[in-house]
């Protein structure tokens, strides 16, 4: 009706008229924050698909004997080993996304470096239990090689996330503060690759160790988001 005050009608996308420049700026940045969805999709076709291929390198014995069955133990305990240490990353990968809620492009590519060192146990883990002697020094320094450098590719990954999911006051940051457990472990695996130069079993001793140090889940971060 005349004389009565219009309402000025809502741009495209249904933001206030008068306030054009902000919103399109705040719709920017929101564009810009990706989810984690397909990062942890991703990740997790990855790593199922490490774990099928060294599942594919376990060969059946050709005799219908417990004796053929134990004389393959090499290969099924190097199995058992990196099923475990794949696992172990899988899990903790799977916490501490699950206490992020967006990623940048930094996130990625740290997300790759891990994947790219986690992709190399199916090789190392074949190579271990097919060489003479048994084991040898070579393949159980270069398995050493691949666990601390992926131990070592962790790092920037939780870098990239703490900073994109609110720097030293996030979630993440809080809940991961103490490394300890980490550098202890990035400092084993240093020795076990000096060791298996002199004595390789005593090399895979220390990789069960490890192994055995991360095999209960770290819960710090469940421990922070529940609180």
């Amino acid at each position: 009706m005349p004389g009565e005050a219009r309402s000025r009608p809502a741009t495209c996308g249904g933001s206030p008229g008068g306030n054009d420049a902000s919103w399109v700026v705040a719709r920017h940045e929101r564009d810009l924050r990706m989810g984690k969805g397909r990062l942890e999709a991703f990740s997790d076709g990855v790593i199922a698909v490490i774990i099928t291929i060294m599942v594919l390198e376990l060969k059946a014995p050709h005799e219908a004997t417990l004796g053929s069955l134990i004389g393959n133990w090499p290969t099924l305990l190097s199995y058992v080993l990196s099923f475990v240490f794949v696992g172990i990353f899988w899990v903790n990968h799977h916490h501490m996304l699950h206490a992020v809620a967006r990623v940048d492009g930094r996130c990625l590519w740290a997300n790759l470096h891990l994947l790219f060192w986690l992709s190399l146990f199916p090789f190392v883990t074949s190579w271990i239990s097919e060489t003479e002697p048994l084991p040898s020094a070579i393949p159980v320094a270069c398995y050493g090689i691949v666990l601390l450098m992926a131990g070592i590719s962790w790092i920037p990954l939780q870098r990239a996330l703490i900073a994109a999911n609110g720097g030293a006051g996030g979630e993440l940051a809080q809940a991961v503060s103490s490394g300890a457990k980490e550098y202890l472990t990035l400092a084993l695996d240093v020795a076990a690759i000096v060791l298996a130069f002199f004595a390789p079993v005593v090399s895979c001793v220390v990789y069960v160790a490890v192994a055995a140090i991360w095999f209960i889940p770290d819960r710090r971060i469940e421990g922070r988001l529940l609180h």
